[in-house]
């Protein structure tokens, strides 16, 4: 994992952010990555990112610890927050591995205003799991360090058996981490989870043979959406420019309004509520349930 301190070029302070942000960095032209900022919101001098090697990834992470040198600068086209942190009582942080980047401001936040917190923090071994001295500096908590090669697996039933009416739980980390969360807290309160993924889960969608037809409320027109494309690329052909970065529903750069129809949210972004008030969709994977979608274009 490296660690990367970023400053404004002309010294200017930087934009505001709330715990769970992320910012987007082209790192070449067609190339944006997005990287949660582990760093302390009231620094408004530097953000800080954490960028784990991926040999099998995009090619993101190897030019960020091949290519990068003190002294660059990165574009940054975009600041969003999609996991914001909400008031509770008390807390429930698990993450694992890398997916603490976005828990620790989270931790500092809470713990600075004196509310109960748990984070539970697995990783393969206690050498790879980064920010431990960080997060033992915090007062007011529960810490709970998890190597696997010293204790095994996440006591998931422990920590999450029970449910709790007044306790907010946000899991960040690898996909069946969060997938073994979300199972657990089937039981818990509506909103009381709050997840991020750094990869889609898979979804499959419903429509009866996988196209539909998308209107554009603006001018009418009419396009249809075959089972082999998404509905941003066909957006794209018929000559759209959407802003767009990931193409797999966990950005949400790519966002549309919905006017008519039934989506099918096939996205990892959009919250219960808004998925079920059907006004909103990513169409990089969302698609229909209805036979026609009317969007705001």
């Amino acid at each position: 994992m490296i660690i990367l301190e970023l400053r404004s070029v002309d010294g200017s302070s930087l934009p505001a952010w709330t715990p769970g942000a992320h910012i987007e960095i082209e790192l070449a032209p067609g190339m944006l990555r997005h990287y949660s900022l582990c760093g302390d919101p009231a620094d408004r001098d530097t953000w800080r990112i954490a960028v784990l090697r991926e040999s099998a990834g995009r090619g993101g992470s190897r030019l960020i610890h091949e290519d990068l040198r003190p002294g660059d600068v990165l574009p940054i086209t975009a600041l969003r927050n999609n996991f914001e942190l909400a008031d509770a009582t008390r807390y429930l942080f698990i993450a694992g591995g890398i997916g603490i980047t976005p828990i620790l401001p989270m931790v500092r936040d809470v713990a600075h205003r004196g509310r109960p917190w748990t984070l539970v923090y697995g990783g393969r071994t206690r050498a790879s799991m980064a920010f431990i001295g960080e997060l033992r500096a915090m007062t007011g908590g529960d810490l709970h360090i998890v190597p696997e090669d010293e204790h095994g697996l996440l006591d998931l039933d422990g920590y999450l058996g029970t449910p709790s009416a007044d306790t907010a739980v946000y899991c960040c980390g690898p996909g069946p981490l969060i997938d073994a969360v979300e199972q657990r807290c089937a039981n818990w309160p509506a909103g009381a989870l709050h997840v991020e993924r750094f990869t889609p889960k898979a979804a499959a969608a419903t429509c009866a043979d996988g196209e539909f037809d998308v209107q554009l409320a603006r001018s009418g027109t009419c396009l249809r959406v075959p089972a082999d494309k998404s509905l941003l690329e066909v957006l794209e052909e018929a000559g759209f420019e959407i802003d767009n970065s990931c193409r797999a529903g966990i950005c949400g750069t790519c966002e549309l309004a919905v006017v008519d129809g039934i989506p099918e949210h096939n996205d990892d972004v959009l919250t219960d509520a808004e998925r079920d008030s059907n006004e909103l969709l990513l169409p990089c994977v969302s698609r229909s349930k209805s036979a026609v979608l009317v969007v705001d274009l």
